[in-house]
């Protein structure tokens, strides 16, 4: 760890920020209820007992009651058939009460994550991974009725920090379509120079070192050094990967995907993790839920 001496990386505290974010929606959720009779409701869709889809529906239930969103919970076993699935999906679409959807993932491997996806209404979709959402976020000119939360949670953070986007250089680690794709669009749309480093890049850490902005979501621990940082640089690292630690209870900690003793020697903003853009994720869903709310109220 960076000794305070040697770290001038202004530490972007995402549970500071995602509590901010949750306070405001709170309030907006009761000025709907006063004004509506009615709150947002969200549904989680859980396939199976995997421990750690249990782990993040459970955190996303807490954070509903916090705010005051109904949450509708549904729980079904790992073997339901793919049609069974998309039934209950669109039997959601059909409930009033319900502003948005949410399928966890993974999947098991019987079900086809897509077809299970585009099931969702659009107007449902606080996810943000509706082939429609996803297409109109790649438009100029267009905007999704939803942003994935990751990639909103991202851009959140560097905006409540005062980072400026506009005109900078931008570096996305990884091409996922649930956080490298998206949030190099939404770079992109924030008008910002973009570059993706993935899996078959040439020289990653040259191009890396010309970023203003640095989106690390690649999933694997430390690849990005302190040296790869350009001086002064943004840094939110969106990766959360277990490394062995005797130490711990558990056996494990979690770092992310930049090194941040290193970087954070480097860089003028950075996220640590835990702590950074995860609890903005769920801030964004909750977000994405009011939202989703408003346009059925005509707010």
């Amino acid at each position: 760890m960076a000794s305070p001496s040697d770290q001038t990386a202004k530490i972007i505290d995402g549970k500071e920020i995602a509590h901010t974010i949750r306070s405001e929606i709170a309030e907006e959720v009761r000025g709907l209820s006063e004004k509506h009779g009615k709150v947002p409701g969200l549904a989680v869709v859980i396939v199976g007992d995997r421990k750690d889809s249990q782990t993040y529906v459970n955190t996303k239930r807490k954070a509903c009651a916090e705010v005051g969103i109904k949450s509708f919970d549904v729980g079904l076993p790992e073997e339901v058939s793919e049609a069974d699935l998309i039934t209950k999906v669109h039997e959601l679409n059909s409930n009033p009460d319900i502003h948005g959807i949410l399928v966890q993932l993974p999947l098991p491997k019987h079900i086809n994550e897509e077809n299970v996806l585009g099931a969702i209404s659009i107007d449902k979709d606080v996810d943000g991974f509706h082939p429609l959402n996803i297409g109109k976020l790649a438009m100029k000119g267009r905007e999704p009725l939803f942003l994935p939360c990751t990639p909103k949670g991202c851009l959140e953070l560097l905006a409540r920090s005062g980072v400026q986007i506009k005109g900078q250089r931008a570096v996305v680690v990884g091409r996922s379509n649930i956080v490298g794709l998206p949030v190099s669009l939404l770079l992109l749309k924030a008008d910002a120079t973009v570059s993706i480093v993935h899996s078959h890049t040439k020289d990653p850490e040259a191009i890396i070192r010309e970023a203003d902005i640095v989106i690390a979501a690649c999933g694997q621990a430390h690849m990005i050094k302190g040296n790869w940082i350009k001086p002064g640089a943004a840094v939110i690292d969106v990766g959360t990967n277990a490394v062995s630690d005797p130490s711990k209870k558990s056996g494990y900690r979690l770092v992310g995907d930049v090194d941040f003793a290193e970087a954070s020697k480097v860089a003028g903003f950075i996220t640590p993790v835990p702590g950074g853009v995860g609890p903005m994720t769920v801030a964004m869903l909750l977000r994405n839920t009011v939202d989703g709310a408003k346009r059925v109220f005509g707010q």
